[in-house]
Order: C-alpha cells, then structure tokens, then sequence
C-alpha cells in the first residue's frame, strides 16, 4: 500500500531537496510545493524509471565517490581558475578517449555527468556502441594518466555501484 503512494521515496525526497535549493528558500510554501513535486513526478515517472533492473550496493562506497567528486570539483575550480587568469597561450586542450567498460546504462550516465561536472572537463561524445567516450580537456597534461584516473576514480566505483541483477 505505502509503494503504491510512494512508489520512489528516495527520488522524492532529492526532488524535494533540489526544489529546495534551487528556490533558495525554506518557507513551509516551498517545501509543500517541493514534497507535492517529489510525490509526483515519482508517480508519473514509476513506469519509466529503471531503477528496479539493478541492485544499488554499497553505500559506503556512494559515500566515498561523493566525497571525492566534490573535492575533485573544488580543485578542478582552482585550477581551471588560475589556468584562466593566467596566460592562457600556455593552454593545451585536446580530445581523449576513454575506454568504458561500464555496461548498466546509469552507471555509464553518472560517469558522463560527474567528467562534466568536473570544471575543465566534458564529455563530448558517447560512442555509438557505448564503449567509449569523447572528452574535451581543457589543460592536457598526460593522456594516459587522465584515462586512468577517471577510470579508477570514478568509473571503478560506479560499476560496483550499479551491479546488474542476474537474469
């Protein structure tokens, strides 16, 4: 019964939490309108959603990627900062490729939306076989170790982090 009104109560309540701040408010208007929101769109969105064809584990490890992608945002600020204020014919853009070998689809899209995130990086292209992706850098020091650090940085972890189910 309670599934049945609350289909996603965590979807609802992050809803309710970006509504939050995304007002820059916290009067009881805004957090009615917020949790009305959450409620529904995880109603209408029950059928479409495909967080039932994986497993969510390991908290801790959500935990610990959270933290190191907010740390790597700061320091991608600073850096891409003093980059810009300072002289920028020293720059050295390029294209990558990263090889992935994630296979659950949200674990591919978390990890395009954390490299893109990351001030100074975004992902330009997904491959068509979803095997590869193109990243625009805007200060290449050494491609090989940029590959490898978004590779066990953060795409390590988001596959043990959306483990498919067995079929």
């Amino acid at each position: 019964m309670l599934h049945r009104l609350l289909p996603h109560p965590w979807l609802s309540l992050i809803l309710l939490l970006v509504w939050l701040m995304l007002t820059n408010s916290s009067a009881p208007g805004h957090w009615l309108l917020g949790a009305l929101l959450g409620w529904a769109i995880g109603r209408l969105a029950d059928r479409w959603l495909v967080l039932g064809a994986f497993r969510l584990s390991r908290p801790d490890l959500i935990l610990r990627l959270s933290i190191h992608v907010l740390i790597d945002i700061v320091m991608a600020n600073v850096q891409v900062a003093i980059l810009v204020l300072g002289r920028t014919a020293r720059l050295r853009p390029a294209f990558i490729v990263v090889p992935l070998d994630a296979e659950h689809e949200l674990a591919t899209t978390a990890l395009i939306s954390i490299v893109s995130l990351s001030p100074g990086t975004l992902c330009a292209e997904l491959s068509d076989d979803r095997r590869a992706l193109l990243v625009h850098v805007l200060d290449l020091e050494e491609e090989a170790a940029l590959v490898e650090r978004i590779k066990s940085r953060y795409e390590v972890p988001l596959k043990e982090i959306f483990q498919c189910l067995p079929s």
